[in-house]
């Protein structure tokens, strides 16, 4: 029966397939992180005001069609085929032979950092362009503006989707077999190769992909609560006292 096969392939093979789904959320924290931070830093540059005629609008413009080019390009090609790309054609064209883990990794945080850059810029244009205002009518700069008014808000605006990139990058890490990288899903090719049983291997693998980004998505709505805090507080003095809309109708 399947499901004593599906047993006795758990038991005999739990640390093949626990090496593989730590080799994937290594990758994916990694390059989610990386990307993220990618993604903030061409978020920023995107924004700046080019100003008036000048060298400076010059360089802007061409930053920033340099910049459009790497988002639309890594936005637009599948994951699998960049990774064929950049791995084989790193070694063709420039004879780089990348380590496999570290190919993994700067492909996950360059695709990462294409969407990211979306949703960080996406996060700086909704916050209100008084708030701009203001920090230029106290003297900040571009940068002194976006680090101490806008990125922290901002920040807090694109952490659902930054989790979900991560709950994606968990999953998409499977394409990275094509390059020989031993994460779950190669890991599972492996043992089912082995034991000829694909249905029950692979069974055990989505459970542990499901365990994996059910656990993950946990942890970060938890992380919103706590960033959010609490749904009423009370403030101290003679200023008001925020209340929840059920409470109000009992006291009434």
């Amino acid at each position: 029966m399947s499901s004593e096969w599906i047993v006795q392939i758990a038991s005999q093979n739990w640390k093949s397939f626990l090496n593989g789904a730590e080799m994937t959320l290594y990758i994916s924290l990694i390059g989610t992180i990386i990307g993220s931070i990618i993604g903030m830093l061409i978020g920023v540059i995107r924004t700046i005001p080019k100003g008036e005629k000048g060298p400076k609008k010059i360089f802007l413009t061409i930053i920033n069609a340099i910049l459009n080019a790497y988002v639309e390009f890594f936005r637009g090609t599948p994951m699998i085929v960049q990774a064929m790309v950049i791995y084989y054609g790193s070694d063709l064209a420039f004879g780089i032979d990348m380590d496999r883990t570290f190919a993994a990794i700067f492909i996950v945080s360059i695709n990462t950092g294409a969407y990211m850059a979306e949703i960080v810029r996406g996060g700086i244009i909704s916050i209100d362009k008084g708030q701009f205002e203001a920090a230029q009518a106290i003297g900040m700069n571009h940068i002194q503006t976006m680090i101490n008014v806008v990125l922290p808000q901002v920040i807090r605006n694109i952490l659902p989707a930054t989790g979900n990139e991560f709950v994606i990058n968990i999953k998409d890490t499977s394409v990275l077999n094509v390059i020989g990288v031993t994460e779950l899903y190669f890991t599972t090719k492996s043992i089912a190769g082995n034991n000829f049983r694909y249905f029950e291997s692979f069974f055990i693998t989505c459970i542990v992909y499901f365990i994996m980004t059910f656990t993950i998505t946990r942890i970060l709505r938890f992380v919103e609560k706590k960033l959010d805090g609490p749904e009423n507080y009370n403030m101290t003095g003679n200023q008001m006292q925020v209340q929840k809309p059920e409470d109000a109708l009992k006291k009434a």
